[in-house]
């Protein structure tokens, strides 16, 4: 692992930093909008709310993951920084824009949506009965389920996993609303929870909802790093030859059992 300030980036025209802050903003501005608009008119329908978060995460990684990598969400930022894979400063500067990007969404949902439709605005919260401790280790690890997603399907060792890389995290997304939605509102992206609170002005808890998912994919960031990431293979002729060589001891396999 390295670890780096990453002032340069401020000056260096080739480092694509003001892009990849553009992309951020969009990317959580679109996630906001549609999904957070989908809580207003839901009326209890969790299944609704699950797939407009996952669907709207998908889509914003096919679009802009390329540019920015796709993190919209601090949890994901800060993984990536314990892992050394973003320098301090563009962490700082990603979270600054995820969460300016998601109060721009929810401002504009304020306006554009009658209030009597608002029903919170899709703000995060816990439910009845619900502790402080038992929220944040929820939020925990809807945070690390997610972290733990993308470092695997984007770790540079299995290249072939990439392709489904959006998809995957989409549906990682759909699977947190889906089983703790009904408990902590399942935000696992605290710039989406500080966009809601900042327009409705509802803080109640809101600490969990940043410490929660950001503890969580730091987490899974250093475990997958130290663990479970997939070996290097230097000799990509070596890799072809170690299958083709799988594939005859198989056939050879079959003839034996024929005879």
């Amino acid at each position: 692992m390295g670890y780096s300030l990453g002032a340069e980036e401020l000056s260096s025209k080739s480092s694509g930093l003001l892009r990849a802050l553009l992309a951020e903003f969009v990317g959580i501005f679109i996630l906001n909008f549609f999904a957070c608009a989908a809580c207003t008119h839901a009326n209890g329908d969790k299944t609704l709310i699950s797939l407009a978060f996952g669907l709207s995460v998908f889509m914003v990684v096919m679009s802009i993951g390329h540019i920015s990598g796709g993190h919209i969400n601090p949890a994901v930022t800060a993984g990536m920084l314990a892992a050394g894979k973003v320098s301090l400063i563009r962490a700082l500067l990603y979270v600054a824009a995820q969460c300016a990007g998601a109060v721009a969404a929810t401002s504009a949902l304020d306006v554009l949506i009658p209030k009597s439709y608002h029903n919170g605005l899709g703000n995060t919260g816990l439910k009845d009965g619900v502790t402080e401790m038992q929220g944040l280790g929820f939020e925990f690890f809807l945070g690390f389920v997610l972290v733990l997603c993308v470092f695997g399907v984007c770790d540079e060792n299995k290249p072939d996993s990439r392709f489904v890389a959006p998809l995957a995290i989409g549906l990682t997304v759909t699977l947190g609303h889906l089983g703790i939605v009904e408990y902590t509102g399942s935000s696992m992206n605290p710039a989406r929870s500080f966009g809601t609170a900042f327009v409705t002005e509802s803080w109640n808890n809101h600490w969990i909802y940043w410490a929660g998912p950001i503890l969580g994919g730091i987490a899974a960031a250093l475990l997958y790093i130290q663990l479970f990431k997939a070996p290097t293979v230097n000799d990509a002729s070596e890799r072809y030859r170690t299958s083709a060589d799988d594939k005859e001891m198989r056939r050879l396999d079959g003839k034996h059992d024929m005879a």
